[in-house]
């Protein structure tokens, strides 16, 4: 006999209670194996697939494609060493068509949310034709009397201004229609029709599209908001001269092998930097009122993608040389548009990098990715006109900003570490010394 099996929604990462159902990858009465992914989820930080710890045959799903359901819901039913669903017996399928009432799956394991549920038919109630029609009786039309005796001066005013004297009730003695009653009702014709009312708009219209603060848009609000509730942030800047950083890159990328990223050479300069002034690799404890400086580096870097900005980290990031971060860069970006990138992926960064060139822009204020205590925004790197050696020329120019938490280090701190990062996109050799 197989045994029915129940199936919840996984916890999927760090500080994910929830989980919307964007596809589901089975139906009910479909036989599955042991870890076959079943249903494709968004949470907050990514699009995941959910394996299954059962095989078997699906006998009910819950939810439907864009639910939320929270970590801990069911999420399907599975008999665990059947092959097909039993069939249900004639009389009950015949009885559950006619009445409209949807098929029952096994007692206990919730309705099955696969088959829309059928409607009941509702046959019109029609008269029958030898009930007795009744017919109400039709009052006599009772003609206008005479009109009473009016002085020929007010009928005339009437007659002219198109006035009906059987129409007008007279405030004379015994009803007399006296000139006054006719000139109110010459008013009352003269005046003019209200103007048609203005077109309402509809109510949706004048509130605007409304838009669900939810997934990773969601989450990303959340972690700005925060990040600027609790996180005094300071921002400082600096132009550089990028010519000869550039020249470098060109110069590795000619003697052959994997192509060196821009980015992955700043993030080699930022590394190298957070080993000068590890207050920029740290935390605040706000329960132990403590800083925790951090020994690792992990280096997490602004990704656009079509379900938003996300953040994936690169562990371990001042143990990597230039190529070996241009590969990691490379990798992460490729899955991060794919939206398959694991909730492990986006979490535990340590220190921020954020190229806002690649949008066209030249500077920016970054806002710290809480809890972390600064980032490094880069802008774009055009050609300028720059004071080299004394001598104006036109040289490649990149703004450099960085935010951080002014709780972690004064204005001395942040300066150092940026005028470093400069000083090393300036001149590369600088960097040789940390290598």
């Amino acid at each position: 006999m197989p045994q029915v099996m129940e199936f919840k929604l996984p916890d999927l990462g760090e500080g994910l209670t929830e989980a919307e159902i964007v596809r589901w990858l089975v139906a009910v009465g479909d036989v599955v194996a042991i870890d076959q992914p079943v249903v494709e989820v968004e949470t907050a930080k990514a699009m995941v697939e959910v394996p299954c710890p059962y095989g078997g045959v699906v006998t009910a799903r819950f939810g439907e494609e864009g639910t939320e359901l929270p970590v801990g819901a069911p999420l399907i039913t599975v008999a665990v060493g059947a092959s097909s669903l039993p069939e249900a017996p004639a009389a009950e399928a015949a009885e559950a068509e006619g009445s409209g009432n949807v098929p029952r799956p096994l007692i206990g394991y919730g309705e099955d949310h696969s088959r829309p549920a059928r409607r009941r038919r509702v046959r019109p109630v029609t008269a029958a034709v030898s009930a007795p029609v009744v017919v109400a009786p039709v009052a006599p039309v009772v003609p206008a009397g005479p009109v009473p005796v009016i002085s020929p001066l007010v009928r005339k005013l009437a007659k002219d201004g198109g006035v009906d004297l059987r129409a007008l009730k007279g405030s004379g003695p015994e009803g007399l229609i006296l000139r006054a009653d006719v000139e109110a009702a010459l008013a009352a014709l003269r005046a003019p029709e209200p103007a048609p009312a203005a077109p309402v708009a509809p109510a949706v219209a004048a509130q605007g599209e409304r838009i669900p603060l939810k997934g990773v848009r969601g989450a990303v609000a959340e972690k700005l908001s925060r990040s600027r509730r609790e996180i005094p942030d300071a921002t400082c800047w600096v132009d550089a001269d990028a010519t000869e950083l550039m020249a470098a890159r060109a110069a590795m990328n000619a003697v052959g092998g994997p192509k060196i990223s821009v980015l992955a050479l700043l993030a080699r300069i930022c590394t190298a930097a957070l080993a000068r002034y590890p207050e920029l690799n740290s935390t605040v404890d706000l329960a132990a009122k403590e800083i925790v400086r951090l020994p690792s580096v992990h280096l997490g870097f602004a990704a656009q993608t079509e379900r938003g900005l996300v953040v994936p980290v690169v562990r371990d990031a001042q143990h990597r040389n230039p190529e070996s971060l241009s590969a990691e860069f490379a990798r992460l970006t490729e899955v991060a548009r794919a939206g398959k990138l694991a909730p492990a992926d986006l979490t535990g960064g340590t220190f921020t990098l954020n190229n806002y060139g690649v949008f066209g822009v030249d500077g920016s204020t970054p806002i710290i990715n809480h809890p972390e205590a600064a980032m490094l925004g880069v802008g774009r790197i055009i050609d300028k006109p720059w004071v080299h050696e004394g001598q104006l020329a036109v040289r490649k120019v990149v703004q450099l900003s960085l935010t951080f938490d002014h709780r972690v280090c004064d204005g001395g701190t942040a300066g150092g570490f940026l005028r470093y990062v400069a000083d090393c996109v300036e001149s590369p050799a600088v960097l040789l010394r940390s290598l």
